[in-house]
């Protein structure tokens, strides 16, 4: 009874949903811990004074108070076991999910390998993943570093072997859209793969919906929990998945070092927070957001020609062009 009690708290709950679209991999005592630490060690240096590494620690530890009102007072006026005790009813809810999402997504990836009514041969077990990874020829092809020729017979048995070790942040052929990597042009495709979108729609707007336009169902987790956009926590976290249902091994572990799938997580997180990037990942968090709600007012930007809005924004870019002009 209290198994089912505690799977059931709003903060386990909120965890599940938290690890899925925020930050998926880390130690939530400690975060919540470190983070009222950081609140008064703020009050006398700047956000900024910190590595980069405590910067986004500190930014998960923020979105997650802001995220669940009351939080903040719980964990401030609290002991410190009742933080503690926080953090793991939130930890059990974000690893709960993982570990729901890995099962689940193990067998379904074998649906998108190839094109429907083709099959995959050898046929690859649904439950045995031993047979995965860079011992089968089309999980091979997909998990195959960018750059690499999965085609050439040396790299391909190199790659089997264990000789060349794939390290989380060599990205895969499989983020890239047909699967087609432009090493002149990086960005090119990148994150906008049908096995990704497949993945997203199998976790987030329910499995059925995989086959079917983008709607978000009633029992879906995106609709249980509001959301409405694509975020880049979501985003890295599903690459990640699919990443490790492709992969040979059985279970999946944080401090894994042959799958990689923290160095991989944060690698693509890196990328996507980048300040140096924020056109391309603009652009690119738009086109999930209106692949997978279509419907919501955060995937409809366009402004309608001839309308006052867009009459004011034209006004406001020739003078802003006006006096860049002058300035030179």
């Amino acid at each position: 009874m209290a198994l089912r009690w505690t799977s059931s708290n709003p903060l386990v709950l909120h965890g599940r949903h938290f690890g899925r679209t925020v930050f998926a991999l880390c130690n939530y005592p400690a975060l919540l811990t470190a983070g009222i630490l950081r609140l008064e060690e703020l009050q006398d240096s700047p956000i900024e004074d910190y590595p980069a590494d405590i910067r986004r620690e500190h930014r998960v530890f923020m979105d997650l108070i802001d995220s669940y009102p009351g939080l903040l007072d719980r964990l401030t006026t609290g002991e410190e076991e009742d933080i503690i005790h926080v953090g793991e009813l939130l930890g059990k809810g974000a690893s709960g999910a993982r570990g729901d999402d890995t099962k689940t997504l193990k067998s379904a990836v074998l649906e998108w390998l190839v094109p429907r009514g083709q099959v995959v041969i050898p046929p690859l077990s649904r439950n045995i993943k031993s047979d995965r990874g860079f011992n089968h020829e089309i999980t091979g092809a997909l998990l195959c570093p960018a750059g690499l020729d999965w085609s050439n017979v040396a790299t391909k048995q190199s790659l089997k072997s264990g000789e060349t070790a794939v390290r989380g942040d060599q990205w895969p052929m499989f983020l890239y859209a047909q699967y087609d990597y432009d090493p002149d042009d990086p960005w090119k495709g990148l994150l906008r793969s049908e096995i990704l979108i497949f993945g997203f729609k199998h976790v987030f707007t329910s499995p059925s919906s995989v086959d079917r336009e983008p709607k978000a169902t009633r029992s879906g987790n995106a609709y249980l929990h509001g959301m409405k956009s694509v975020t880049k926590g979501s985003l890295a976290y599903i690459a990640t998945q699919v990443r490790f249902s492709l992969s040979s091994s059985s279970v999946f572990s944080r401090t894994d070092t042959v799958t990689d799938s923290e160095n991989f997580y944060h690698s693509i997180l890196d990328l996507l927070e980048d300040p140096d990037e924020n056109e391309e990942v603009v652009d690119l968090m738009t086109w999930w957001t209106r692949r997978i709600f279509p419907n919501s007012s955060s995937s409809q930007r366009s402004i309608s020609e001839n309308s006052a809005l867009s009459k004011i924004r034209a006004k406001r870019a020739a003078l802003q062009e006006r006096a860049n002009a002058d300035s030179t």
